[in-house]
């Protein structure tokens, strides 16, 4: 059985779930804001034996015969509305969310990407740090929330030559990658209130969208120069994009990236220099890629969905080899609740 953890209006998973009904294979999608209203789950643990069920939408739901599952961007948990006592409906939540994400640890299932994964990944501090240590060439970055620092940083890189973003973004607080303008110096003190990404600008022929898959790469150039917005291209989507080849270098650098980083899926972001140069910016666990997929017609959505069958274990795998097992020791506890910037760039 094939798990996808998503919501009822993602568009990228309805497209992953028709190719993977053309294969022949069907899968379910579980929409965590269903839970605990519209939602149950048992667990039975004894000594010969142990049941692993959800109650889902008139279905009941065998997770021991889910071979692979999909955490494509799960949504927070749903209020019951029995529940009106503010503190007590935030422990509900919690309780929820411990049951379930150990629950997921139960799963002798292969996973896109192990959740403890897709959170730390999501880090951009670390990003580069692994991005580094892969070869990948990337921007002079300062992440802080000193003013003076702040300010020494836009003096040796020129006011209009750094930009700024933050780490993540909502629907409610979505802010775009800015070039710092001299009359936004005075605000600078503010960046003591949260830490603020400074980054130095690259010059760029292009943008690159990078989406990885398994051990597929599909790299695409965006044009994005020619948009109205040529800092972010995420601000004017009315771009041309193409196929487009990577260098050596960074088709390397990426594969130690994402193994690194022990990622099954990402969708990453580089600039390309007029030299040449492929410079990294970040990496999404949980990216977008039908803009892409649209233009250039890479079958990306196909991939994924290959992905979720062809790696589908079978039971005589021994649980000690399994790769969420494995992470265990490593696991920090996944978030009830992600937030990743609407853009359809993300």
């Amino acid at each position: 059985m094939i798990l996808i953890l998503s919501s009822d209006d993602d568009v990228h998973a309805r497209h992953v779930m028709h190719h993977i009904a053309e294969r022949g294979h069907s899968a379910t999608l579980l929409n965590l804001a269903d839970f605990p209203k519209d939602a149950h789950l048992i667990f039975e643990a004894g000594q010969s034996s142990s049941r692993r069920l959800l109650q889902y939408r008139g279905q009941t739901i065998d997770l021991s015969k889910v071979s692979s599952v999909w955490w494509r961007r799960p949504q927070p948990y749903g209020m019951h509305p029995d529940v009106t006592d503010p503190v007590l409906d935030n422990f509900a939540i919690r309780e929820v969310d411990e049951a379930i994400q150990g629950l997921w640890l139960t799963l002798d299932a292969d996973w896109i990407n192990i959740p403890s994964r897709d959170q730390d990944a999501s880090r951009k501090a670390w990003q580069l740090d692994v991005a580094r240590a892969a070869g990948l060439t990337m921007p002079r970055t300062l992440i802080t929330t000193d003013p003076d620092a702040a300010r020494d940083f836009a003096a040796h890189e020129g006011v209009d030559r750094t930009i700024y973003k933050p780490f993540q973004g909502s629907e409610d607080a979505w802010r775009e990658t800015r070039l710092l303008r001299t009359e936004e110096l005075d605000k600078i003190d503010t960046v003591k209130y949260a830490p603020v990404i400074f980054q130095e600008y690259i010059e760029a022929t292009c943008d690159l969208r990078v989406t990885v898959v398994g051990d597929k790469i599909f790299a695409a150039a965006i044009d994005s120069q020619k948009t109205a917005y040529r800092v972010d291209f995420r601000m004017d989507m009315n771009v041309t994009i193409t196929p487009t080849k990577l260098a050596p270098k960074t088709e390397a650098g990426i594969r130690k990236l994402m193994k690194s980083l022990d990622l099954t899926y990402g969708a990453i972001d580089f600039r390309r220099r007029p030299n040449g140069e492929e410079v990294f910016l970040e990496i999404n666990p949980a990216g977008q890629w039908l803009f892409v997929e649209d233009q250039t017609g890479q079958p990306i959505s196909k991939a994924v969905a290959d992905y979720l069958i062809d790696q589908s274990r079978s039971d005589s795998i021994p649980r000690s080899n399994h790769p969420m097992l494995n992470a265990i020791s490593q696991t920090h506890d996944a978030p009830a609740v992600r937030s990743d910037q609407p853009a359809v760039a993300r």
